[in-house]
């Protein structure tokens, strides 16, 4: 068996030794009898024997397609049952997966494709409704994530497609009854355990390429090997993060790896019962889901905690008795008991813990929940890193940390400040990527000759290896759901409009603010006064909003009247305006 045994953090740095593919193939004939996958809602359930048959099913379909080792397959859709289907059963196959997160609009998708030389796209019906046939160069068939029928085969002209498919298949040889008859074929006694046999193919080699946004010019496509995506898989499972038949909810996108390496990959080699939630996860949604299927540990972004935290609790401890009483000592254990009974129960009430990843928690919400001793721990992870770079169970987390390097990552800080300590967090390690794919420039911008990646964050390490992120180098925002949001990327398109010299886009409250500042020769050319001005914008903001996914929308734009200060390198220093549209806000408000 290929299942790690329990890890000591103050281990040294060690090679992988669990082939991420046998992970796969063992945990089918392990649990085969146990429930697997669930569509939160709907009144199915697979078992592993279903998973592993319907995964056959999928290997004889690309077989029909004439797909070869190490080709790629995009996938795009909601959080379902058979979107793991699909990612398990390419790389199960020995081909590449590129998971496309869903929300990134129809020139993303066509371009990851193209980039990504995909040469099938496994998509949601109403994703492929706004996708358009001839801009997709080297997709050869595209199938439905709802049933698996094949929604169309793309014949390509000249050389920018492949050809491999031109003229030697249709739609009937890859219809679901020819790939049942086919299976029945083949496995003429049944299908059984000892017919999951997968291909050999190392560690060393891609397994995903994950790309961290769709927009030409920015997308980067992550190469990652089957050795770091073992190397998080049995991490979880050596220190117990998940454990066997846990049962989970999957909520956090599946195509980005923070919730696919826990909530899918490591789940699903642990033999736990996954509830995938399709819908967009608003906490009225999670709170009956934690309810009704009382999962056994949670991953989430620190968002979703502290906007739980606010209904449920905020409210309460505001009244003038429970903060009367919050004040004496002694009197306060009851209260802050009935509070934390409360919370955890709001999360189901039966899980171990939970695990915060993808950005900083609150101050605030953090210090009450050490107060009331909830069982929370944070993360520290990226894309890059498949995405696990820190971590520490709940039980021996260190407040306000990203928790301990794990032990197949080692970590440094680059120029600490002498006086504070703080410089940037560089790793290196077993779950580092193999490089952004066709892009050698990108690759050694971020990665040193020695190894060591370049995180973009800023920070310190303690004597025990605790990380403590102090601040983000990198503009990346983190959407609602998880997402990355890369803000060059929305205002490199709000550049473009309509009297925009230069822009900004910051956070504020969760939502995205943009600061413009105006084209004013071309307004005063035009003779436009300000109400026009504000008036434009307000155009510039909805045409906007129709051509970046809907996390990247902007709620409103604030005209700022000088242009903004800039590096040596005419990079704008956006750590001067974090706070700028909230004052601008301020006075629009008057």
């Amino acid at each position: 068996m290929y299942f790690c045994q329990e890890i000591n953090f103050n281990n040294p740095l060690k090679m992988i030794q669990e082939n991420f593919i046998r992970l796969f193939e063992d945990a089918f004939r392990k649990y085969w009898d146990m429930p697997a996958y669930s569509n939160y809602g709907e009144n199915v359930t697979l078992t592993y024997a279903d998973v592993a048959n319907r995964v056959a099913k999928l290997h004889i379909l690309f077989e029909q397609c004439n797909i070869q080792r190490d080709d790629k397959i995009a996938l795009i859709g909601r959080n379902n049952a058979n979107w793991a289907l699909a990612y398990l059963a390419t790389v199960t196959y020995g081909a590449v997966i590129v998971p496309i997160l869903q929300d990134f609009n129809p020139n993303d998708v066509h371009h990851i494709t193209n980039h990504s030389e995909s040469k099938l796209l496994f998509t949601s019906d109403n994703i492929w409704e706004n996708l358009e046939e001839e801009k997709l160069k080297t997709v050869n068939a595209v199938f439905s994530l709802t049933d698996f029928n094949c929604l169309a085969i793309i014949k390509h002209n000249g050389a920018e497609g492949n050809q491999e498919l031109n003229g030697t298949i249709d739609k009937n040889q890859v219809k679901p009854d020819v790939i049942n008859s086919l299976f029945r074929s083949k496995y003429t006694y049944g299908f059984h355990k000892d017919d999951v046999r997968y291909i050999d193919k190392p560690n060393s080699e891609i397994v995903s390429i994950n790309y961290t946004s769709g927009t030409t010019g920015f997308s980067k496509g992550v190469l990652t090997s089957g050795n770091a995506l073992a190397g998080n898989v049995t991490f979880a499972i050596g220190t117990g993060i998940i454990k066997e038949g846990y049962k989970m909810i999957s909520f956090l996108p599946l195509a980005h790896s923070y919730g696919c390496a826990f909530d899918f990959l490591t789940a699903t080699c642990r033999g736990c019962h996954v509830h995938f939630i399709g819908k967009i996860p608003s906490p009225k949604i999670l709170l009956t889901a934690f309810a009704e299927v009382k999962p056994n540990v949670i991953f989430l972004v620190p968002l979703i905690i502290e906007k739980i935290y606010k209904k449920q609790v905020q409210p309460l401890i505001a009244k003038p008795t429970i903060r009367w009483v919050l004040s004496i000592p002694f009197l306060d254990h009851t209260i802050l008991s009935t509070i934390r009974k409360k919370l955890i129960n709001a999360f189901g009430g039966e899980f171990a813990q939970l695990v915060c990843g993808g950005a900083p928690m609150n101050a605030e919400v953090e210090d009450f929940l050490q107060k009331i001793k909830f069982p929370y721990t944070v993360g520290y992870g990226m894309t890059e890193c498949a995405p696990l770079i820190s971590f520490t169970p709940a039980d021996s987390f260190v407040p306000k940390s990203a928790g301990q390097v794990i032990p197949v990552m080692e970590a440094k800080i680059l120029d600490p400040d002498p006086n504070t300590g703080i410089g940037e967090i560089c790793v290196r390690g077993e779950n580092l990527m193999s490089g952004y794919y066709k892009n050698p420039e990108a690759t050694q911008s971020i990665m040193d000759e020695e190894g060591w990646l370049h995180t973009g964050d800023l920070g310190t390490i303690d004597e025990n290896n605790n990380v403590f992120i102090r601040g983000r180098n990198k503009s990346m925002i983190l959407g609602p759901s998880g997402q990355n949001i890369y803000p060059e990327e929305i205002e490199a398109k709000l550049n473009n409009m309509p009297f925009v010299m230069e822009s900004l886009v910051v956070e504020n409250n969760g939502r995205l603010h943009a600061l413009v500042y105006p084209d004013y020769e071309a307004v005063d050319f035009e003779k436009i006064d300000q109400k026009q001005l504000e008036k434009v914008m307000e155009e510039n903001r909805n045409a906007l909003n129709n051509i970046v996914a809907s996390y990247e929308a902007i709620a409103k734009i604030h005209l700022y009247p000088n242009e903004f200060e800039k590096t040596p390198k005419k990079s704008i220093k956006r750590y001067l305006y974090s706070t700028v549209f909230t004052k601008t806000q301020s006075a629009d408000n008057q």
